[in-house]
């Protein structure tokens, strides 16, 4: 055993007190994060408006500051972008966090020197727990891959500005910098096909021991090592055996991941964003990440079901329920506040607190009262493919109200890599799964307002080509699982 991987479990032990100690105080550990953000922001343009000064408690809060997504807290993050001071938080941002908009165009998403280091150790924890827990440290010695966004940064007003991803390239840390890939000049590389084929040159005879990245996009650099290697990827790297993932669900492409690899290498689910980083997986044996209450967030839930109606109520971590799909609701030490940042969560643990992502709030079908979500569409494929050599590249579902003929359906688009021999059937069987865990959804096929869902097969690659027409390949862009819609289907 290495230097580097003794020093790692010693390191991993220590991280794991620390955690022990927030994780067993939940609601005395969000009190406080509470009571320091009001404090530090009440000097603001924001705390005055909303007179942070007088806020005691969290009721104080919820009647003060109402909830917001982008376009409503749009306002004060423009003259944060024009260069003012003291607008949302103290002082002016490290950097911005560039993402793409719907109707806004760019989102500028403010990073401070309060938040930055927490994207870092929340990522570097996540590793040391999972050391903590299994005992394997060895990988440290190997060589690391984060598919990433380019860190070549601009600058706006004074305040540099990027992806997440490219940002947090600027604070790996130095004992990771010989051992990190792909080099500084490939991750700068813009076009994303360019730059995994870069990639794949750079990687193909080195040690790979951890590779981390969206699913998708890692499935991607993986075919096309496999290619060029005429081998699996378990068997070209011969010491990979950890997959850190982030931004999707990993199930629907566990089956495809572990025929490139050609065995199963354990995995680490991250919970990031531009807005905060909100949970990692702690555990190699219970569902769910741990939701990270110590973090400089404040956490708010609302139950999904009611988030559209008029003053819906705001509950605190120690009113969640296990199973019930909320609403995930921050204010952070980088100036975003009671803010929907558009996710949907599900609590799978309250000692301690852990969670799964189940979805969008707005990626939902709800064509005809359904109330369908992400969560449940991924188990339903998820479930028809066990026990079967069926394997999926991509997949997404949208509503077809008005057919030509019959009655209306669910669309699901679905990119094979090993389809089924009988293509009714299996669309069947998920529609069944579907209907065991969506009650609206039985009902409106029992009374015949729906008709069973009806798979349309995608060509090879074909989710590649539409993510490129739109000018989001790569990165950190994401395809949605469910449109309410049909903007993206009728593209496909």
């Amino acid at each position: 055993m290495s230097i580097k991987s003794i020093a790692a479990k010693i390191f991993a032990k220590k991280i794991h007190k620390k955690t022990l100690q927030w994780a067993s105080k939940p609601v005395e550990t969000q009190q406080k994060v509470f009571e320091d953000l009001i404090r530090l922001a009440k000097n603001t343009q924001f705390g005055k408006d909303h007179k942070f000064d007088e806020i005691k408690s969290f009721q104080d809060f919820a009647k003060q500051v109402p909830i917001r997504d982008y376009e409503e807290l749009k306002p004060y993050v423009d003259k944060v972008v024009k260069g003012e001071s003291d607008v949302l938080w103290k002082g002016k941002p490290l950097y911005f966090a560039k993402t793409s908009g719907t109707t806004s165009g760019a989102k500028y998403i403010p990073l401070t020197k309060e938040s930055m280091p927490f994207h870092i150790l929340a990522a570097r924890n996540a590793i040391l727990s999972y050391i903590h827990e299994t005992g394997n440290a060895h990988f440290v010695d190997g060589k690391m891959i984060f598919l990433q966004g380019s860190p070549i940064l601009e600058e706006k007003n004074g305040i540099k500005l990027g992806r997440l991803s490219g940002i947090v390239a600027h604070f790996v840390p130095s004992y990771l910098q010989k051992n990190r890939m792909p080099s500084w000049e490939t991750n700068c590389i813009e076009d994303w096909e360019t730059k995994v084929d870069a990639i794949v040159e750079e990687t193909i005879n080195e040690n790979m021991s951890v590779i981390s990245g969206i699913p998708s996009w890692v499935q991607m650099y993986f075919e096309k090592l496999q290619e060029k290697a005429n081998k699996p990827v378990g068997e070209l790297f011969k010491n990979f055996n950890l997959f850190i993932y982030g931004g999707v669900n990993f199930e629907p492409y566990r089956a495809k991941f572990e025929n490139l690899i050609g065995r199963k290498v354990d995995s680490i689910e991250l919970f990031p964003a531009s807005e905060g980083f909100f949970a990692y997986q702690d555990s190699q044996k219970e569902k769910g990440m741990l939701l990270l209450l110590n973090a400089g967030i404040f956490y708010e839930f609302i139950k999904s079901e009611e988030f559209f109606t008029d003053n819906p109520k705001r509950y605190t971590i120690g009113e969640v329920e296990l199973n019930v799909n909320y609403v995930l609701i921050i204010s952070t030490n980088a100036g975003l506040w009671a803010y929907n940042i558009g996710d949907t969560i599900q609590f799978t643990s309250l000692q301690p607190y852990r969670v799964i992502v189940s979805g969008r709030i707005k990626h939902y079908i709800s064509a005809f009262g359904e109330h369908v979500i992400g969560k449940e569409v991924e188990h339903a494929l998820k479930e028809a493919m066990e026990n079967t050599d069926i394997r999926v590249n991509e997949f997404t579902v949208a509503p077809q109200i008005a057919p030509e003929t019959g009655l209306p359906y669910h669309e699901w688009f679905i990119e094979f890599e090993n389809e089924p021999n009988n293509l009714e059937e299996f669309a069947l069987t998920i529609d069944a799964a579907m209907r065991k865990q969506n009650v609206y959804y039985d009902d409106l096929i029992v009374g015949k307002v729906l008709r069973t869902l009806v798979i349309t097969k995608v060509s090879k690659n074909g989710f590649q080509e539409y993510m490129k027409s739109i000018g989001k390949l790569g990165g950190q862009n994401k395809l949605p699982r469910l449109s309410n819609d049909r903007k993206i289907a009728d593209q496909l």
